[in-house]
């Protein structure tokens, strides 16, 4: 049975996911690339935060405040590296 924690933190970071893919849109490709960034940006920010011991916002031992900011920052980063490039409009 897996822990608790796990499922939990698994949980938060699907939800940012999938609320980025509801705001940004996209097809199926991107949801799953948005999904798998947050959950590494949310471990990645709650390894930072059990670095540097950030008690804000700290469910248990869910570091919940650098590990949404880390999934965020990823699922920004991704959706830069993967969004489609715009073409300005020539004025003439």
């Amino acid at each position: 049975m897996p822990n608790p924690i796990i499922v939990f933190a698994f949980i938060i970071a699907t939800m940012f996911g999938l609320a980025f893919h509801v705001v940004m849109g996209g097809d199926a490709r991107r949801m799953v690339l948005f999904i798998v960034t947050s959950w590494l940006g949310f471990l990645l920010g709650q390894f930072v935060g059990n670095h540097i011991e950030i008690a804000l916002l700290k469910i248990g031992v869910v570091h919940l405040l650098p590990a949404s900011v880390g999934a965020l920052g990823m699922l920004i980063f991704a959706h830069v590296l993967t969004a489609e490039p715009t073409t300005p409009v020539s004025r003439r």
